[in-house]
């Protein structure tokens, strides 16, 4: 009976000791968290006692420091490309609405000749459609992005639809004197997407090939065992590799002749729209040569 509390005795100590320690444990794990929560030290939480559940808590702990962490570095991405969307959007608005003004004063003067009017009026018009474009591109991404907005899925026949977006753009081609060459497989090429939303990726895509290329364009699409694709290709030597990780941000104008032509709109609503469609859209630089590449999974294969 002796030994039986003896070693009743010594196993108490032992659940003692090992619950006093459990206890040291958890109290510099505490002190750990406020230290963190106050901003006193960046060290996520570590133990000194190698119990497996106390070292699961650790790991549970240190796991939700980390998503805090990766919250509150995305919500700061987000707010800096808020501040500097509407820091872009104020300077776009900014500089033809004070090219406005100024015109409207010199109509107003009495001594403007008939002819001067027409031209001051001209450019009070094209300003004015300018600050139209950029509103309603800028209302568009906005609806576009939002996780609410939803497009509708039909079977579309792609290589009809590029024809027709090609017949849209003549006048374009013909102004800047470029023929463009079309690489097209015959047959019908399906897609799943929404019409409207492919169209306006296409005419997007074109705009910005017309208008920033200094040669020709090209335009092909294939089709593969998993994927349609639909390139645009055109040169560019103003575009550096650095570019292609931000082009399609919103207001991105590496050409600075940018803010003149375009809102530096039209590539973020079509990248939206092709995500929107769980299509890809991505830039692709091979010399002076930019590609824009729309992909889209051929039903039944992998994403």
């Amino acid at each position: 009976m002796m030994w039986v509390a003896i070693l009743s005795a010594a196993a108490a100590m032992v659940f003692l000791a090992r619950l006093f320690i459990l206890k040291a444990e958890m109290k510099r794990a505490v002190r750990q968290l406020h230290l963190l929560n106050q901003g006193e030290t960046g060290k996520k939480i570590d133990v000194a006692f190698l119990d497996r559940d106390m070292v699961a808590l650790a790991e549970a702990i240190n796991g939700q420091i980390d998503l805090t962490r990766q919250a509150d570095a995305e919500k700061k991405r987000t707010e800096h490309e808020l501040k500097q969307a509407i820091s872009n959007i104020s300077d776009d608005i900014r500089t033809p609405m004070t090219s406005i003004l100024g015109y409207i004063q010199l109509i107003e003067e009495e001594h403007l000749s008939e002819d001067k009017k027409k031209e001051y009026t001209q450019i009070v018009r094209k300003g004015a459609l300018r600050l139209k474009t950029l509103l309603e591109d800028f209302f568009e991404l906005s609806i576009i992005e939002s996780p609410d907005y939803a497009l509708g899925m039909d079977q579309i026949t792609l290589n009809e639809l590029v024809i027709e977006c090609l017949a849209g753009f003549y006048e374009a081609f013909n102004k800047r004197q470029i023929e463009p060459a079309i690489h097209m497989p015959e047959g019908e090429i399906s897609i799943l997407g929404d019409a409207s939303a492919v169209n306006r990726v296409i005419e997007n895509l074109l705009t910005n090939a017309i208008r920033y290329t200094s040669g020709d364009v090209a335009i092909v699409l294939e089709k593969t065992s998993s994927s349609v694709r639909l390139t645009i290709r055109n040169p560019a030597p103003h575009v550096r590799q650095a570019d292609l990780m931000v082009m399609f941000e919103r207001f991105y104008k590496a050409d600075p002749t940018r803010r003149e032509n375009g809102t530096g709109l039209g590539l973020s609503i079509a990248k939206s729209l092709m995500s929107k469609m769980n299509g890809s859209l991505i830039a692709e630089l091979q010399g002076n040569e930019l590609s824009m590449i729309c992909e889209w999974k051929v039903a039944g294969t992998s994403q």
